[in-house]
């Protein structure tokens, strides 16, 4: 006979609280990934402020500025033309969409607890 998913999220319930008091450590969350937050380098926080903020934030500011600024390509909208800024994060005059993340994790470190 299948759980219903009352008595699945209770069990599951009672398994991390006896997991907590066991080890003696919070539970855990969704903080990892990108939720985590993370430290923006000077040239990125010119773009999106120098507080610590999840990578998922940061790409969404990123977004906000190539858009206000007007900076994709008119014809192959893919294409991001740097300004002054973001040439210092994308170390180039034009990147395309798809590389932009990798450019940004350069500029990006782990929040240090």
């Amino acid at each position: 006979m299948a759980r219903t998913a009352e008595k699945r999220g209770k069990d599951e319930t009672k398994a991390a609280e006896k997991k907590v008091k066991a080890t003696g450590k919070p539970a855990g969350g969704a903080r990892g990934g990108i939720t985590a937050p993370v430290t923006p380098s000077p040239e990125l926080a010119e773009i999106v402020g120098k507080n610590d903020l999840p990578r998922s934030e940061v790409v969404k500011k990123v977004w906000e500025y190539i858009k206000k600024n007007d900076l994709q390509d008119a014809k192959d909208r893919r294409q991001i033309n740097a300004d002054d800024k973001l040439e210092k994060i994308f170390g180039k005059k034009s990147a395309s969409m798809f590389e932009m993340n990798k450019h940004l994790s350069k500029h990006l470190s782990a929040k240090k607890d």
